[in-house]
């Protein structure tokens, strides 16, 4: 997979027109970036860190959220309490300056679907431009999200590889979600393959803790800590 991608498609247009336009619109303020990164976090991991410092990169955001999800729509609820999820969540905040944590989807009731979220933060950062962080799993499935063409229209996908030879297939549902008016960036990031199931298993294999979420398990005596 290359760098990052532009979102959208088609080639630059040229010439005096084009330059009129774009001298019309030289010095126009651009929109404030908000990046938006959820999952279970159950805990956090290396993996986590990787795929959140590329899409910091690949957006170069004004404002990063990182969202410890509620209940997910298509997985069983996490057996850890959100608070501690959450503050396992603090070892994000090093990655940006001013990054916040939000609770706000562990605070609310029934199953968290992402086009709540998105309109949440439509509403209170508006007119800011939105992105929203996935794994290559999620880009292949978009299309069964809850309301995902609307979701579409909100956001820009910023994409991370979570396998090594996943290009072909990632294109592909890159190209289909382009045809349908939306807009794909991939990280200039390889795959780091890892889960959280992973360290909830242990075992001399599992992954080893962050220090940060290291201190948080040992607190509430998680993952065998």
């Amino acid at each position: 997979m290359s760098g990052p991608a532009k979102a959208g498609g088609g080639p630059t247009p040229q010439g005096p027109a084009h330059a009129s336009a774009a001298a019309a619109t030289q010095g126009a303020p651009r929109p404030q970036r908000v990046l938006l990164f959820g999952g279970t976090f159950d805990p956090p991991h290396a993996g986590h860190m990787h795929s959140l410092a590329a899409a910091i990169r690949a957006v170069g955001p004004h404002k990063v959220i990182v969202m410890p999800a509620g209940i997910p729509p298509h997985k069983a609820a996490s057996a850890t309490p959100g608070e501690w999820r959450a503050a396992m969540c603090q070892c994000f905040v090093p990655l940006f300056p001013g990054l916040e944590v939000s609770d706000w989807e562990i605070r609310g009731e029934g199953k968290s679907y992402t086009i709540d979220t998105v309109q949440m933060l439509a509403r209170r950062f508006a007119g800011a431009a939105l992105y929203l962080c996935i794994g290559s799993d999620m880009l292949l499935s978009f299309c069964e999200w809850r309301c995902w063409r609307e979701l579409l229209k909100l956001v820009t996908l910023v994409v991370q590889s979570r396998e090594r030879e996943d290009g072909e297939a990632l294109r592909a549902a890159a190209e289909a979600l382009r045809a349908e008016g939306g807009r794909v960036l991939f990280t200039d990031a390889p795959a780091l393959p890892m889960a959280s199931s992973e360290i909830r298993r242990g075992g001399a294999c599992a992954p080893p803790l962050l220090p940060w979420v290291e201190q948080v398990a040992r607190q509430h005596h998680l993952y065998g800590r």
